[in-house]
This record gives C-alpha cells, structure tokens and sequence, in this order.
C-alpha cells in the first residue's frame, strides 16, 4: 500500500461517521404529525424524529437503542404520542 493510499483511508474512515438519519412516513395524531428518522449508531438505530403542528416542530431523541430501523420508528412514534397525550401544545415550550 502506497503512502497516499494509507492517508487517504485514514481521512475516508474519518468522514464516515454517524449519516444524517432518514425521515419514516409519518403519522398523524390528534393534530399533531410525528416523523420517525432513526440515527443509525454502532449497535443499533437511536429513538429520534420530528413533532409537529402547524408552523411548530420539536426535534425528538432520546438515548434508547433498537437493533432494527423499523421497531425503532415504531418505539419514537409510541413515545411521541405518549407526550402528545402528557404535554399537548406544551410539546413545543
């Protein structure tokens, strides 16, 4: 392997870290639309999406770990209705 070779791999494996997560379709709930986009992390999809209602939004993520992409969007729209239901407008407070 040449020097070039061996500096270029190291700046490759250095810009492939964590991909911006990509948005699930959506639900809606109680006036509310939930948008799941799993952070794919070593281990596992990280709890992560997007509330919102009209012009507001709220950025959700949390430290939970799923193994798959889908059981992950499941658990952050579960979630999310859960402080929908707890917190209503207060969401974006």
């Amino acid at each position: 392997m040449s020097l070039f070779s061996s500096i270029k791999s190291i700046f490759a494996s250095a810009d492939s870290g964590p991909k911006e997560p990509e948005a699930l379709p959506s639900e809606e709930y109680q006036g509310f639309t939930i948008t799941p986009a799993p952070i794919r992390e070593d281990g596992g999809y990280r709890v992560n999406g997007l509330i919102t209602k009209g012009e507001q939004s709220h950025r959700y993520i949390r430290a939970d770990m799923l193994s798959s992409s889908d059981s992950c969007a499941e658990e952050m729209i579960r979630k999310a209705k859960q402080m929908i239901d707890q917190q209503g407008d207060n969401v974006f407070s």
